[in-house]
């Protein structure tokens, strides 16, 4: 399965498929306010809504107030966002995006195309599609076997 299997399927399924991006200059606290409303666990930070700069997850923002405690809140989102993003392509496949994750130990993708963000993907949405497609081929299966 295609990395743009995986967001075409975003799109037909919820609203979830939207990019989310946040500026760099906004708070720590006006960023966990935006992954409460949009129930999502990392935002995109972006000057212009389509290119990177950075990725901000709840696990950064619950890292930082661990080490610091809650006055971080009032830091901006550039000061603690991951700069080094991984991203991948939309004719990249999962089986491969997947194992990028795993091995960096994140959870959202941005991707990319022609330098431009056209959708962001997490482990789940990954995960889903891997499960979705061996449930396929499990009924293809079943169907050879069973003569139908």
């Amino acid at each position: 399965m295609l990395v743009q299997q995986i967001l075409r399927a975003k799109e037909a399924g919820t609203d979830r498929a939207k990019i989310v991006t946040i500026p760099p200059d906004k708070t720590l606290s006006e960023a966990a306010e935006l992954l409460s409303t949009m129930r999502i666990g990392a935002v995109v930070v972006s000057d212009d809504g389509s290119r990177p700069v950075g990725i901000l997850s709840e696990r950064d923002i619950v890292r930082e107030v661990g080490r610091r405690g809650v006055g971080c809140m009032s830091d901006s989102v550039d000061s603690v966002m991951t700069r080094d993003l991984v991203s991948c392509k939309p004719d990249d496949l999962a089986d491969a995006v997947l194992a990028k994750m795993t091995e960096g130990r994140f959870r959202h993708m941005p991707v990319m195309q022609d330098g431009a963000m056209v959708g962001v993907i997490s482990i789940g949405d990954v995960v889903k599609a891997r499960l979705d497609e061996l449930s396929m081929e499990k009924e293809a299966l079943k169907g050879m076997i069973m003569g139908y």
